[in-house]
């Protein structure tokens, strides 16, 4: 690997892989507890803040990035577009939450897509997007091949399954806190392997012809067995 491409995987003088997965594993139990709280009928509003208010009480460090939670035809927008605070979840809708935490210094960042009601069309696009992230990643664990690789891979197995991958979302470098100053660029640009507990693979899909799509997004680490 060249110096500029070490370099994008720079991680500072406290840096730990026990505390990334302990951040990575935080961040997901945050998740899942704000989701549990969601209901119809609630704003994307009043989820942000029921969001900060659970973070809080779980004893975060910090917010590291801005905290994103999508309703229903908001799930087609991408991390940096302005929410709608007051978009209304629906009786059969479905939405994602996505957190950036520090927790003891390390910087967890995950994000999952939830369903409320029966439609089936939604909760299998829910299931498509972790199914997919999982196959690129086992890709990553059993052939090495560089952060565009992964990306191009992503994009044919999304088609192949039916759904459209939107590769305006292509993950990003964490670490310990911050991981900003090294400039690291998105992983789908990254010219090398990616190294174990420092990139996050962010998969978004959209359904074929309906307005909504699902997210899911992890902290690659290596099996252990691998």
């Amino acid at each position: 690997m060249s110096d500029a491409l070490a370099q994008q995987e720079a991680v500072g003088s406290r840096f730990s892989l026990a505390k990334m997965r302990h951040a990575r594993d935080k961040t997901f139990e945050a998740v899942q507890l704000i989701a549990a709280q969601i209901r119809p009928g609630m704003d994307e509003q009043q989820a942000k803040d029921l969001a900060r208010a659970t973070l809080a009480r779980m004893g975060m460090e910090r917010i590291w990035h801005g905290i994103i939670i999508r309703f229903g035809h908001s799930t087609l927008k991408t991390f940096k577009q302005k929410m709608d605070p007051d978009n209304v979840l629906g009786e059969h809708d479905i939405f994602f939450i996505d957190l950036g935490v520090v927790w003891d210094g390390h910087e967890g960042d995950a994000g999952a897509t939830f369903v409320v009601g029966q439609d089936g069309d939604m909760h299998a696009c829910a299931a498509a997007a972790r199914t997919l992230w999982q196959r690129v990643s086992d890709k990553w664990q059993r052939d090495d091949c560089a952060g565009s690789a992964l990306y191009d891979y992503a994009a044919e197995q999304a088609a192949a399954m039916g759904w459209k991958l939107n590769l305006d979302i292509k993950g990003h470098r964490v670490c310990d806190f911050p991981h900003a100053i090294y400039q690291a660029g998105s992983l789908g640009d990254f010219a090398a392997c990616p190294d174990t507990g420092v990139w996050i693979l962010e998969i978004q899909i959209r359904h074929p012809t309906l307005p909504y799509g699902a997210f899911y997004e992890d902290l690659l680490l290596r099996d252990t067995a691998h």
